[in-house]
């Protein structure tokens, strides 16, 4: 059953909060980190306090000092809120691209080392046939066990 706050979710959002050092601002921020949005903090004060407690809830968080009282300031915080966001974004294709190298490395490694044991087995296999083929053409008895160093030696050979 779904749950009314799911409506809510903000995930994959940033929301840009001002008077974010404390009290309601501070408050909005950590509201809006919770619902899954990252936070750019605008604030005269230093927003640390709020920095650290944005991403101790796995969101991040970049802190502009900034007044928006004064409007000449508005279009220099929009930018680096631009700017960070840009930069989040090539920090996580990097993320990705790493994980996605670390993934088809391990599946390679494993793809290998199935690829050795069929070729083992297979191996095996042959020379067992190889045996078994000799006996028939041979019309001899061969003892595989009495004979483990030519079985084995066919067995290396193919």
């Amino acid at each position: 059953m779904s749950n009314i706050l799911d409506s809510f979710k903000l995930n994959g959002k940033t929301a840009i909060v001002t008077g974010a050092a404390r009290g309601l601002g501070q408050g909005m921020s950590l509201a809006l980190a919770e619902a899954g949005a990252d936070i750019v903090a605008v604030d005269i004060l230093p927003a640390d306090d709020t920095k650290k407690q944005v991403e101790a809830m796995g969101r991040k968080c970049l802190t502009i000092a900034g007044n928006l009282g004064d409007r000449t300031q508005i279009p220099g915080i929009i930018e680096q809120a631009k700017k960070r966001a840009t930069q989040i974004v090539d920090e996580a294709r990097d993320q990705a691209r790493s994980e996605a190298d670390r993934v088809k490395a391990q599946a390679q490694a494993e793809i290998e080392q199935e690829i050795n044991g069929i070729k083992d087995a297979l191996r095996t296999q042959v020379g067992s046939l190889a045996v078994s083929g000799a006996e028939k053409i041979l019309r001899a008895s061969i003892d595989q066990s009495a004979h483990a160093e030519l079985v084995d030696k066919l067995a290396a050979e193919i």
